[in-house]
């Protein structure tokens, strides 16, 4: 090879080294833009643009659940009690985490609270104490069916078991869980599916029960920071519990702005409208088994589950900038019905 001859090959090296590296860079800022999702040892991370959005998590406490998730605005917008220790938060209810799904009684037996919860202080009697744990079982993870994600959105199905202490299983659940993103707004679609796939099941009328959200210390009314509750049917505050309506909102101050969680029951969810147990502390969850605990003129919600048949719960979560009112919920929850 002459001189003139190895230059122009060096050159073209340079060139195709050059290329190569923008190619990879290319593909790098694609992978930065839309949804991803990343298997851990601890279930799932969800990213959004490249950045923390949630985590599915499967191996704390005795229920999956989804912790932190970030809204619109970068804040976290849940409650991080107990998962995290922040100074200022409340420290009730260690079993409230963060968004879940939970049921105090899936034949005879509570996937809602857990051990060291502090619910066991209400039995003076040891026995009555021992009684209550011995009657805590577990939502245990059996797989993922299908993780998909790209630049519009990200898919989660898994499939659950309820799990007694002795480790019969009472039934099993399966849940699609959708993220998507605008501008203005985080959305979770959170189908539940509960299966009656080891016999009948009796779910009871308890008014722990359903899928839940713990809004943030600051965002929730008793607080005093400047946080308020509304349903579709124009109930606020307090009188938004025990009530039937179609959506819920709470809002309030977060790290300085004020930004709100609304939840949506669908139409084709079932008991629809459901009833809500709202509490100004903080907790709201949509219940459609505890009718008459949250209103004892209504009739009883237990129900048995025959073997093989499933009911489907149906919501959106819709993480919003400003209160309710700037963002129009009626016609999001309309739009959510269609």
């Amino acid at each position: 090879m002459n001189t003139r001859s190895f230059v122009s090959t060096r050159a073209g090296l340079v060139v195709a080294a050059v290329t190569f590296s923008l190619s990879l860079a290319g593909s790098a800022a694609a992978a930065d833009k839309g949804f991803s999702i990343e298997k851990t040892g601890h279930g799932l991370t969800v990213n959004l643009d490249g950045k923390l959005l949630t985590k599915y998590v499967i191996d704390e406490g005795n229920k999956p659940f989804l912790y932190p998730f970030i809204g619109p605005t970068g804040k976290s917008m849940t409650r991080a009690y107990p998962m995290k220790t922040v100074e200022g938060e409340q420290h009730d209810h260690p079993h409230h985490r963060s968004i879940w799904f939970g049921h105090q009684g899936v034949g005879g037996f509570d996937s809602w609270h857990e051990p060291r919860t502090g619910e066991e202080r209400r039995f003076k009697k040891p026995e009555d104490k021992q009684a209550f744990l011995n009657g805590l079982a577990s939502t245990v993870h059996r797989s993922f069916k299908k993780t998909q994600a790209d630049k519009d959105k990200a898919v989660i199905v898994s499939v659950n078991d309820y799990v007694a202490p002795d480790g019969s299983k009472l039934m099993s659940d399966e849940r699609r869980i959708t993220f998507r993103a605008t501008a203005e707004t985080r959305t979770i679609d959170y189908d539940v599916t509960l299966i009656a796939s080891h016999g009948d099941v009796e779910l009871g009328d308890k008014k722990d029960a359903g899928f839940s959200v713990r809004v943030p210390t600051s965002m929730c009314i008793d607080g005093k920071q400047g946080g308020h509750m509304l349903n579709s049917r124009g109930d606020k505050e307090g009188a938004v519990w025990g009530k039937r309506a179609e959506w819920v909102s709470y809002w309030g101050p977060v790290e300085g702005e004020v930004l709100g969680i609304a939840m949506f029951n669908h139409p084709k969810s079932f008991r629809h409208p459901t009833p809500w147990h709202a509490r100004t502390y903080g907790l709201f969850t949509a219940n459609p088994f505890g009718t008459k605990s949250l209103d004892k003129k209504a009739e009883d919600g237990a129900f048995v589950l025959k073997k093989g048949k499933r009911i489907t719960l149906r919501h959106r979560i819709v993480m919003h900038k400003g209160e309710a009112k700037a963002a129009n919920l009626e016609k999001a929850w309309k739009a959510y019905a269609k």
